[in-house]
């Protein structure tokens, strides 16, 4: 995990809302929304890329600060 980098919702249509990343995320900043996962606090993300490795649909990338 490189420092400076945040997760970002990449593809929000191709979200199921399966939940699958927010199971995963260990600083629980992921929920289930309406329609697509969102986020609950950017700040509090690690950079992990736990999220990204496990969705299915790949909605979610972690990217460095500067990309956003």
């Amino acid at each position: 995990m490189a420092r400076g980098e945040r997760i970002q919702i990449a593809h929000p249509g191709w979200c199921k809302n399966c939940g699958i990343c927010v199971s995963v995320c260990p600083t629980d900043i992921l929920i289930t929304g309406k329609k697509s996962v969102e986020i609950l606090d950017l700040e509090k993300c690690i950079g992990c890329h736990n999220c990204e490795l496990i969705c299915p649909d790949f909605v979610l990338k972690v990217v460095a600060n500067d990309e956003n």
